[in-house]
């Protein structure tokens, strides 16, 4: 495989995966959309908006605001934008720029305005073949990664060789690979898990304890497993197959869930606590000014639902708390007395 390695996003997820790849020596041409940005990385060395600690040497970046020159210039296409702004991003690229590229998407969320998974939309907008591409999905905070705490990402892909290969761009001494072809469902637990912790937050920020959170997130964990498993029987309905199965205690789901959920890294965790406090999501995303993924996926699992039909309490208290301003306090008592 070329290890010709594009980049497209300048965030801290973005950062952190940069840093993985240039520790191992590999060339890294990377677009950010901000010049100012660009021109302070080539002479002073770091990203002065993210992970600020974390310094590169400049020989193994070729930074460009241009989008369709990064693009032409790699093999291996990574993208690592919030998925809210996605769409806007590959708009810059002419028709079948992306045809021919392996794309790894770093994205822990859904296409909000079409409320489907990454590799759908790139396989209907941009002629992405499913064959060519592949997911990151965690454990993993950027900002362990970038002081170099033992973390692990899990890659999946169609086929286990060709994920292995990818995975292998960024296996180092602080970064632990597992591969797999669940690309579907981790990429779903993914997003639901950026829900989950974001209501996690918000527990947090009504003074709910650990003992709470705890029954909390094994409820989480359920209605995973439940909205997984009616979204694979509809998927195979309508394909008239076998629904798929997933290895619900695999890293990417319990794990990730976990992590997510507890760790004071966790942005949508963060978001979540602010709005528990009192805080309102306009002020809540003024004060995290970074984007916490699990409100863009509140709206748009509560849409898919609708046609898989799964009973996701929690992801419908957390959509409310933030798209129909029901009070906090009100949704997790309703929660709390249906827990089990």
């Amino acid at each position: 495989m070329s290890k010709r390695i594009g980049l497209i996003g300048s965030g801290s997820w973005a950062t952190a995966l940069a840093k993985i790849l240039t520790d191992n020596n590999h060339h890294i041409n990377w677009w950010i959309r901000n010049s100012d940005t660009i021109r302070h990385m080539q002479s002073r060395h770091h990203n002065k908006h993210y992970l600020t600690s974390v310094y590169f040497d400049t020989k193994l970046l070729s930074l460009s605001s241009e989008l369709s020159a990064v693009v032409e210039a790699s093999d291996v296409i990574i993208l690592a934008v919030p998925s809210a702004f996605l769409e806007m991003v590959l708009g810059l690229l002419p028709p079948g720029a992306l045809e021919h590229k392996k794309v790894v998407s770093a994205i822990k969320g859904l296409v909000p305005s079409t409320n489907t998974l990454i590799n759908e939309y790139l396989n209907k907008e941009l002629k992405v073949d499913f064959s060519n591409y592949f997911t990151i999905t965690g454990p993993c905070h950027a900002e362990e990664v970038a002081n170099e705490k033992l973390s692990y990402l899990t890659f999946s892909g169609t086929d286990l060789n060709e994920t292995q290969a990818i995975a292998d761009l960024f296996s180092s001494s602080y970064l632990q690979t597992i591969v797999n072809t669940d690309i579907v469902g981790v990429q779903l637990a993914a997003v639901l898990k950026n829900i989950y912790a974001l209501g996690a937050g918000i527990a947090h920020g009504q003074e709910y304890g650990d003992n709470f959170l705890s029954v909390y997130i094994t409820n989480c964990f359920r209605e995973m497993q439940h909205f997984l498993e009616k979204y694979e029987e509809v998927a195979a309905i309508k394909a008239g197959t076998e629904p798929n199965t997933h290895n619900y205690s695999a890293s990417a789901y319990l794990g990730d869930l976990l992590v997510t959920c507890y760790s004071l890294h966790s942005r949508n965790r963060t978001f979540g606590n602010m709005i528990g406090k009192g805080y309102s999501v306009k002020a809540a995303q003024l004060e995290l000014n970074m984007i916490a993924e699990g409100y863009y996926a509140s709206k748009s699992v509560f849409m898919m639902n609708k046609t898989i039909g799964a009973y996701m309490p929690v992801a419908q208290a957390v959509f409310a708390i933030l798209w129909e301003q029901v009070h906090p306090s009100e949704a997790f008592l309703a929660l709390e007395k249906g827990f089990i």
